[in-house]
């Protein structure tokens, strides 16, 4: 069975961290990509970060560059989402999910310009709740 736990989220003050986890299962974890979304009441879904599990190479959010930090440890199937500095606009649910990037995926080559764009993604996480307060 295909799962992805995204678990860390919480109540924060502004200027604050936190550290987001999702643990994947049911899947070659170095064949996929681990993306971070997230969405506030009234928003869109946000493309936060990437990570490929592969190469190793990540992605991000114009919005979040230099605050966040995506990390991936191989031997516990796990993805890290560090995020320091928070702000009240990042208040929302974060959900982590994954594409699959395997080299006979068309994917593969494509991650660059699709990492952000949700329908992209084969498996979801449940989200994890961020409140960042002011």
């Amino acid at each position: 069975e295909v799962q992805l736990q995204a678990s860390g989220g919480g109540l924060v003050q502004a200027g604050g961290s936190l550290r987001l986890s999702c643990a994947a299962s049911g899947f070659i974890f170095r064949d996929y990509a681990i993306g971070w979304f997230r969405q506030a009441p009234g928003k869109d879904r946000e493309g936060v970060s990437c990570i490929n599990n592969s190469d190793g190479r990540t992605y991000y959010a114009d919005s979040v560059k230099g605050r966040f930090t995506v990390s991936s440890d191989g031997a516990s199937n796990t993805v890290s989402l560090q995020m320091d500095s928070l702000k009240p606009e990042d208040t929302a649910v974060y959900y982590c999910a994954a594409i699959e990037i395997a080299p006979h995926s068309r994917k593969v080559l494509l991650l660059p310009r699709i990492w952000s764009l949700d329908y992209e993604y084969n498996y979801w996480g449940q989200g994890t709740l961020v409140t960042v307060s002011s």
